[in-house]
């Protein structure tokens, strides 16, 4: 059904020819808790762990539930393979050492989530892997970035706060001319957004966000797009043209497509190098949860955009409000790029500026009443948050503004509720932030 397909609607039941349990046709994925899987024999084992046959071996690796959801998102990206690991910031890691290693370096956006940015800037650092950012507003920024040492670029499609969508295939197009894979967080735009098809080589995910979306578990993957040449320039990419010693001297860019028949050096070394060295999996149990909220996401997801068009309409009008910031309403050519990478939806974040400040911005989410005040996006409900002393607050006055946080930005998550009652909460809470004794304090 998923090679037929190409409608999320039904990829997201039916991906991956996942049609039932072949143990006892249960139609619903089972959670497969085991930590093991027998071996047929001593050569059937042997052949597993030389990777000469694929197969289960382990659960920190591989695992029949997290298999399903796999190949399910894989499908959905419009990808050839997907590796599930613990978290979202999981998945940024592995992306990350799954092609640098000690004296190289990366170019990423500046507009990134606070947690990413700390990853980047300080622990890859002490890894020995260096980050250069990259504004990209132009995105001829990212080429002069890059050096010999230069193994990747990294950017999310729709970051917050800033909401800035990023030039996909402008930067994806300078990248392959340097042989360069460009490697795109799509957390906040599941379904609307196909970044592989512009170019991209590798999606990952905060699966706990819009593709979970019930706040349940939490989780991250990978996915190859299949579309990148590893072997091109082998000085570029050592690390997929180098003998890799624990696996026999393999040289995966070489070695998985004669393996498998299919371009996925990237997602198989992230799976049997990373998985297997560094750990991370994602169990089988929050691999079930993401599952069922996977089964509904194009729906959420259509929600969740239709809720967020009418907020924005509504909070442009109110008088409380200094600023809306919202993929549609960025001007010239960042503008320009939500129309050509969107479609069916323009995301569920909603950024405002409260007047008054950092106290009017207190105020307003302290008075929320539906809205529930979490570190977190992509939840059914409704949420809201003050970046600059919560998701972002270990970041430099530098690179907060570098990443659009003023003192007084409040970011929304659009839930799935009644549009009527969402509007109706936030009007309540932006009138509670204009009292008169706030304004005289301000």
């Amino acid at each position: 059904m998923s090679k037929q397909s190409k409608n999320p609607e039904t990829i997201a039941l039916h991906g991956g020819d996942y049609r039932s349990d072949p143990a006892t046709t249960a139609v619903a994925v089972p959670i497969y808790r085991t930590t093991s899987y027998q071996f047929n024999n001593t050569g059937h084992a042997a052949n597993l762990f030389a990777l000469k046959e694929f197969g289960n071996i382990y659960t920190r690796i591989m695992n029949p539930t997290n298999d399903v959801l796999e190949k399910r998102v894989a499908a959905l990206e419009n990808g050839l393979a997907c590796v599930t690991v613990g978290s979202g910031q999981a998945a940024s890691t592995f992306a990350i050492v799954n092609v640098c290693q000690a004296g190289d370096n990366f170019v990423s956006s500046t507009d990134l989530y606070g947690g990413t940015v700390n990853l980047f800037t300080h622990t890859l650092k002490k890894l020995g892997i260096e980050v250069r950012y990259a504004d990209p507003s132009d995105p001829k920024n990212f080429e002069k970035a890059i050096d010999e040492k230069t193994r990747c670029f990294y950017a999310e499609t729709l970051p917050n706060p800033a909401l800035r969508v990023f030039p996909i295939k402008e930067v994806s197009d300078i990248g392959r001319k340097h042989n360069i894979p460009l490697i795109m967080d799509n957390t906040a735009a599941p379904i609307i957004c196909k970044p592989l098809d512009h170019g991209a080589a590798v999606v990952v995910h905060s699966l706990t966000k819009f593709i979970g979306g019930h706040g349940t578990v939490i989780g991250g993957c990978l996915v190859d797009g299949g579309n990148f040449d590893w072997t091109a320039d082998p000085k570029r990419q050592p690390l997929f043209n180098e003998p890799d010693m624990s696996y026999g001297g393999a040289k995966w860019g070489e070695v998985v497509p004669q393996l498998t028949g299919a371009n996925v050096s990237f997602a198989v070394r992230a799976r049997v190098c990373l998985l297997r060295d560094l750990g991370a999996p994602l169990s089988p149990d929050n691999a079930w949860g993401i599952i069922q909220g996977l089964e509904t996401a194009p729906l959420r997801m259509q929600q969740h955009c239709s809720n967020a068009t009418k907020v924005v309409d509504f909070l442009q009008k109110h008088k409380n409000v200094e600023r809306v910031i919202y993929p549609t309403l960025h001007k010239g050519a960042i503008g320009d790029r939500t129309k050509k990478y969107f479609s069916g939806g323009n995301g569920a974040l909603v950024g405002i500026e409260v007047k008054g400040g950092v106290e009017a911005g207190k105020k307003f989410i302290e008075a929320l009443k539906m809205f529930y005040h979490v570190a977190n996006i992509g939840d059914a409900r409704s949420l809201a948050i003050h970046p600059a002393t919560t998701t972002h607050s270990q970041l430099t006055q530098e690179e907060l503004l570098a990443a659009g946080v003023t003192p007084g930005y409040v970011r929304l998550s659009i839930g799935i509720e009644h549009p009527d009652d969402i509007i109706a909460d936030l009007k309540q809470a932006l009138d509670a932030s204009g009292k008169p004794s706030l304004k005289a304090v301000s």
